[in-house]
C-alpha cells in the first residue's frame, strides 16, 4: 500500500474486487464490469480556500494536490465515504445519518460505546451509560440509534420527509460488522447476515416493510415540543434505525482474542477494572436509497 503523487496530473487508479478477480481468472467470459464505486476518504474539504489571492483557479488547488492512497481491495479499509449521484438541481439540503447520542450517550470520558461481553462485567458497571448488552438473550438498555433526515434548522422540524420529499426518506439500510466479534440483533431477535466476505465481515440488509422493529418513522416535532422524538437532527426528520448487538461465542468465553486483537485499558472511571480487556471495532450503517452513511465506534470490554 502506498500514496500516489497527485502534484498536478490527474490519476485514475482502479482495482478489481475479490469477486471480480475470481471471475476474471475463470477465463470463461463471465467477467463483466457492472458496478463501480468512488470515495473521497482522504479529502479534507476544509482546505478549500475561497480567499486565495491568486484567484478562483487556486481555491481548490491544495485539495487537488492532496496525496491519495493507492487503490487496494480490502473492504474494511477503503471507501468509508462513498460518493453518491443525484440528478436533482432543486435540493438545498441533502439527508444525513447521525448516531443519536442523545438517547444513548457514550460512557463519560470515552468516544465509543462499550459492548459488554460477559455477565460479570455487565453487573459490575455502574452507572450503565453508553453500555450495549452483548451477552444476555434479552438485551437490556437501548443500544444503537441512528437518525436519518435533514440536519439543518433551515428546514421544517414539524414535518417528516415522507410528507415533504419522500425521495429523501431512507427505508432500507445495510449494516456491516466484524462477524468474528459480533452478531446483529433487533431486540432479542438474532438476524442472519445477507453475506459474509473472506475477511469475516458480515453485511445485513434491513427493510422498513420487513424489519418493522428496526426501522421506524421519526415523529416530527410540534410548536410546543419541537424534539418530541429526541432526535439529534435539527431539521426535517426521516427514519430511525435501532440495533442491538450480541458478542460471538469466542468473545464471550475467553480472553485470548482480546490479547490478539486488542489490549487492556484503565476503565475505573466507567465502573470497570484498572486492566479491562478491550477490542476496538465499529459498525458501519449505510442507507440503500439515499446513500447516507455513518460509523458507530465500539469498544468490546471484559473484566479480567
Amino acid at each position: 500500500m502506498a500514496f500516489l503523487d497527485n502534484s498536478g496530473d490527474i490519476i485514475l487508479d482502479a482495482v478489481l474486487t475479490d469477486t471480480g478477480r475470481l471471475r476474471l481468472a475463470r477465463g470463461d467470459g463471465s467477467f463483466r464490469i457492472t458496478q463501480f464505486a468512488f470515495g473521497d476518504d482522504e479529502i479534507n474539504y476544509g482546505l478549500y480556500n475561497k480567499n486565495n489571492p491568486s484567484g478562483s483557479a487556486y481555491y481548490d488547488l491544495e485539495i487537488l494536490q492532496t496525496p491519495v492512497l493507492e487503490a487496494f481491495t480490502n473492504n474494511t479499509s477503503v471507501l468509508k465515504y462513498q460518493l453518491i449521484s443525484n440528478n436533482r438541481t432543486d435540493l438545498l439540503f441533502l439527508p444525513v445519518a447521525k448516531l443519536n447520542t442523545t438517547l444513548n450517550p457514550f460512557p463519560t470520558g470515552f468516544s465509543s460505546y462499550f459492548v459488554v461481553s460477559d455477565n460479570s462485567t455487565f453487573s459490575s458497571i455502574t452507572p450503565k451509560i453508553g453500555i450495549i448488552d452483548g451477552v444476555t438473550s434479552t438485551p437490556q438498555f437501548l443500544a444503537i440509534s441512528v437518525d436519518q433526515g435533514l440536519n439543518s434548522n433551515q428546514t421544517d422540524r414539524t414535518k417528516n420527509l415522507i410528507e415533504t420529499d419522500s425521495t429523501l426518506y431512507e427505508s432500507q439500510y445495510s449494516i456491516e460488522l466484524n462477524y468474528n466479534l459480533l452478531r446483529l440483533r433487533i431486540g432479542s431477535q438474532l438476524l442472519e447476515p445477507t453475506s459474509i466476505d473472506d475477511d469475516g465481515f458480515a453485511v445485513y440488509v434491513l427493510d422498513e416493510n420487513i424489519n418493522t422493529n428496526a426501522i421506524t418513522q421519526l415523529e416530527p416535532g410540534t410548536t410546543s415540543n419541537p424534539n418530541v422524538c429526541e432526535t439529534i437532527l435539527q431539521g426535517t426528520v426521516g427514519s430511525r434505525l435501532s440495533l442491538n448487538l450480541l458478542c460471538s461465542t469466542q468473545v464471550q468465553i475467553g480472553t485470548e482474542i482480546f490479547t490478539r486483537l486488542g489490549g487492556t485499558f484503565n476503565g475505573t472511571s466507567a465502573g470497570l477494572s484498572a486492566s479491562t480487556y478491550y477490542i476496538d471495532t465499529a459498525v458501519t450503517v449505510r442507507g440503500l436509497t439515499t446513500g447516507v452513511s455513518t460509523t458507530v465506534p465500539l469498544k468490546i470490554v471484559k473484566n479480567p
